[in-house]
């Protein structure tokens, strides 16, 4: 047998999960440049992982530089906004009214065109990268992402976000900051466990920063991204997690992101109607996802009946964006003044749902074309919209038992964003860190536990995994699911020849009958194959050239892929349970 690969995607053998290829040529020159210190430090990283003391001060350091990369996009894109409008973002929807349409229409279409030009450069599909491909790296890629595209997508965000585009910071910042901890994990050829518990340390650090929340920022990291709670990587993350919070708060200040007026609740007579806006907010998130992944798909039927090519498709949604923006302003940028607006109750019933439906509509159109940005801050926008519409309309109903408006707000707020991340406790947490309020915990955490519960039932658990399920990428239902896909038919195929071989007649009439495998497969297709040959005992492999070209390499026998399978299965639960 060739060699079983595990969960961590190292291969059986003497440096079974061990680093890539790649990153042991990348540790070895670095090694090389700065002496025994830099292979000191690989080998005690490889050696003692999550668990060691210079493990936590990597993890310090890449705090440090995640936090900085943070504050580092949102003061470009604060620049860039102030250069272009005349203001930021906190400002930024009250100063559009007052600018020319031109201006207002054609700036996003700009943005779009050098969006689309980075995009199509550096990038192999397009795309700028977002949570779901860290999720995804984290799962599939050995927690490793590349450095290239990286900047890339990063670089395409904050020209997205500062000329028009309708999305939020939050998710380039976690692409950039998984991406400088993927370049680290290659320096020091670490393994897989331990690249994406670095992973981890980078992306708690950089929501920590981007919302001077510490404690939302680690479990976000574990309960997104990494998808477990493993002991082993908490401490590093909450290290990370702490330096990203530090950076923010030395450089901008120890504030919350919105200022609330105090609420008030009674809380015995209110909690059923916190648990029915849990309800609406559950479904207004379904919706909105829903349409983003529909107008993705919408997207890709018009560039191919058009024929446009896609470096221009991230210009057009800047065009219709522009357009929009002629009418409501407030779909231009991250959103937070209207936020605050919703929360401090400044908007009333009808501006409130039609403010809603069209940012939601202008999300469509900016994730749909392409632009870049992530999800986080628009679901905070929408949700803080739905809360305040269904406060007004709860609170004319009943205003002998109804509190104030802005706690529906609130309330709302964390429900439709949880939905959207399918991380109840980190958005919970995220609501109370940016608004400072701790005393409406239990109305929120209703809302936000019936949300989820409605969200996903109708979607695969989250946005993130909805968008990696609609790109055939499935990790929704965990470890079992994916596995396989991990595990390549070359570490478990048998060689041809081998004593312990199939033979070649029964594997040649098994390749006429139209099962075979090839070197590019995982177990993901071969153990469907298995099933429905009836489990036979084996499947041949065969090269990619077809007809008589056709070389046979080997056979895969179901004993030595389900063998492969449950190994995975026994690393991946060790690791969730370290």
């Amino acid at each position: 047998m060739v060699g079983t690969q595990g969960a961590d995607g190292g291969g059986e053998g003497p440096e079974e999960g061990g680093p890539r290829p790649g990153a042991r040529a990348g540790a070895t020159r670095l090694a090389a440049r700065i002496g025994p210190l830099g292979a000191g430090l690989r080998a005690w990283t490889v050696a003692h992982g999550p668990t060691g003391l210079l493990f936590w001060l990597l993890a310090l350091a890449i705090g440090v530089a995640a936090g900085y990369a943070a504050i580092g996009f949102r003061l470009g894109i604060a620049e860039v906004q102030t250069a272009i409008y005349g203001a930021d973002d906190h400002r930024l929807h009250s100063v559009l009214t007052g600018l020319d349409p031109v201006v207002i229409i054609l700036t996003p279409v700009l943005g779009g065109l050098v969006v689309g030009i980075i995009l199509h450069l550096f990038t192999p599909d397009g795309r700028a990268g977002s949570v779901a491909t860290v999720i995804e790296a984290a799962a599939l890629n050995q927690g490793r992402l590349p450095l290239k595209e990286g900047l890339a997508s990063a670089a395409a965000s904050l020209v997205t976000l500062s000329t028009g585009g309708s999305t939020g910071r939050e998710g380039p910042v976690v692409h950039l900051a998984a991406t400088l901890s993927s370049w680290v994990s290659d320096r020091i050829g670490a393994s897989p466990l331990t690249a994406r518990d670095l992973m981890g340390c980078a992306v708690a650090a950089a929501v920590s920063a981007s919302f001077n929340a510490p404690i939302a920022g680690a479990l976000f990291a574990m309960e997104v991204v990494l998808r477990h709670f493993a002991l082993h990587a908490f401490a590093p993350i909450v290290i990370a997690s702490i330096a990203g919070a530090v950076v923010s708060r030395v450089h901008l200040g120890d504030i919350t992101e919105f200022v609330l007026p105090d609420p008030s609740l009674a809380f015995y007579q209110e909690l059923p109607a916190f648990l029915i806006l849990g309800l609406v907010c559950g479904l207004a998130a379904v919706a909105a996802m829903k349409a983003i992944l529909a107008a993705e798909t919408w997207g890709d039927r018009f560039q191919r009946w058009s024929g446009c090519p896609g470096w221009l498709r991230p210009g057009v949604a800047g065009l219709l964006l522009g357009l929009i923006a002629l009418q409501f302003p407030h779909v231009i940028g991250v959103g937070y003044e209207t936020t605050s607006r919703a929360l401090t109750g400044g908007i009333g019933l009808q501006e409130a749902i039609v403010f809603a439906l069209v940012k939601a509509a202008a999300l469509a159109i900016t994730l749909a074309g392409r632009m870049g940005g992530g999800v986080f801050s628009p679901s905070l926008m929408l949700g803080a919209l739905t809360g305040l519409a269904f406060g007004y309309i709860a609170v004319g109903i009943f205003p002998s038992v109804s509190g104030s408006e802005i706690l529906y707000a609130m309330a709302g707020m964390g429900a439709v964003a949880a939905s959207f991340l399918g991380a109840p406790l980190s958005t919970g947490l995220i609501i109370f860190e940016l608004t400072g309020d701790w005393q409406t915990g239990v109305a929120v955490m209703a809302s936000v536990s019936m949300a989820t519960v409605v969200s996903a039932r109708m979607v695969d658990k989250s946005f993130f995994l909805s968008l990696l399920e609609s790109r055939n990428v499935h990790l929704a239902e965990g470890p079992q699911s994916w596995l396989p896909g991990t595990i390549s038919v070359g570490h478990v195929m048998r060689v041809r020849g081998a004593d312990d071989g199939a033979p070649d007649g029964m594997c040649w009439d098994l390749v006429e009958q139209g099962a075979s495998l090839t070197l590019f497969d995982t177990l993901e297709q071969a153990l469907p194959l298995f099933e429905r040959r009836g489990a036979g005992p084996f499947i041949p492999v065969v090269s990619t050239e077809e007809g008589d070209r056709r070389e046979l390499l080997g056979a895969v026998f179901h004993v030595d892929a389900l063998r492969a399978y449950n190994r995975a299965l026994v690393e991946a639960h060790r690791e969730e349970h370290s």
